[in-house]
């Protein structure tokens, strides 16, 4: 299968590798990604039994949604012997997600290990680490990446501080303006709150309004919240119409929409989110 370059999709969930009875409600709960787990979600010791299960993951003809894998970090052996076994299956992932991501070289090796003739798949770095940040331009400009992650619960340990909103927040808009410097996508942590979802809804919110492209979940009852909070709504559509006949009809000049003055930076984010809805629709 060969990567397509298509939207990375909103909801991204993730299930753990030895979970083989979890695969299809997370294939199928709405998400447009799911990923299986053969990092932080399997000990030690089962790791080679989560390798080899999770190739069962991919063994669809149709997939109803775009499939990955999170790998183990290239700074140990079990990244090592993960490419290993991935070159080795007979269904691939869409899409890598590399965990600890600190170097452009990290992203390279991946590349390099597993791109063949008729398949490049996606190859996403995931950001939680103080050093990953401190070296964010340089990994942004690896050739073969497609986009970002936040690491939310990595990077919080890292740097001792809680996982509330606030004390990430300077992570969050860091990750997002490196990405959008780099036109690459960026995509929020989950909420690791499974019960509540006005704080999921809530953090999704949070998360658009900075401008990630969409946010991680670890259920399957997260996706339709965050769905909903990503997806533009009708009325968002409709007024983006707007101001893109108000700017074809000033010749692009400052004009007014609805007691409001729009000009040139209002005019491109009403036409990017034109051109998505009619990409979508």
């Amino acid at each position: 299968m060969t990567s397509t370059s298509r939207q990375p999709g909103r909801a991204w969930i993730i299930t753990p590798g030895l979970r083989g009875d979890r695969f299809a409600s997370a294939q199928k709960s709405g998400a447009a990604v799911a990923v299986v787990d053969i990092e932080d979600s399997v000990a030690l010791p089962d790791k080679q039994t989560a390798r080899t299960a999770s190739e069962a993951f991919f063994a669809l003809t149709d997939p109803p949604c775009t499939l990955g894998i999170r790998m183990n970090s290239l700074t140990t052996l079990d990244g090592i012997k993960d490419l290993v076994a991935l070159a080795a299956y007979t269904a691939r992932p869409d899409l890598l997600v590399v965990p600890k991501v600190e170097s452009p070289r990290d992203i390279e090796l991946v590349a390099a290990a597993l791109d063949a003739d008729g398949y490049t798949p996606d190859i996403w770095a995931l950001i939680e680490s103080p050093r990953a940040f401190d070296t964010l331009p340089e990994i942004m400009r690896a050739p073969r990446l497609g986009g970002v992650i936040f690491g939310s619960a990595d990077y919080a340990a890292s740097v001792r501080c809680g996982l509330g909103w606030e004390a990430l927040r300077y992570a969050r808009s860091s990750l997002v303006n490196a990405a959008t410097a780099a036109n690459i996508p960026a995509i929020d942590a989950p909420t690791w709150e499974l019960d509540d979802s006005d704080v999921l809804r809530r953090d999704a919110e949070r998360a658009k309004e900075l401008g990630f492209y969409g946010k991680g979940c670890v259920h399957p009852r997260h996706v339709k919240v965050i769905n909903d909070v990503f997806t533009p709504t009708a009325e968002e559509i409709a007024q983006a119409r707007t101001i893109v006949a108000a700017a074809d009809a000033s010749g692009g000049s400052v004009t007014t929409v609805d007691g409001q003055m729009r000009g040139t930076p209002f005019f491109n984010r009403a036409r990017a989110l034109v051109t998505e809805a009619d990409r979508t629709a």
